[in-house]
């Protein structure tokens, strides 16, 4: 499954996001929107790490809630 149908999900997901990355906001989240770029900026931004650290817990995030 693509990250298209996290996107499209994204209301689904958000709640699943907020417990995974309890740094993240509502603000946050909404303005995330599902965008997968936007919510490695968001991970790096409010824990601090490399881009490809908070890649890696996107792609982990997708694959236990979408995969």
């Amino acid at each position: 499954m693509n990250w298209d149908v996290i996107e499209g999900k994204w209301k689904q997901f958000k709640g699943e996001a907020q417990v995974q990355w309890g740094k993240l906001t509502d603000d946050d989240l909404d303005r995330i929107e599902g965008n997968r770029e936007k919510l490695v900026g968001a991970i790096q931004e409010r824990y601090g790490i490399a881009k490809d650290e908070a890649e890696k817990e996107v792609d982990a995030f997708h694959n236990k809630h979408a995969g």
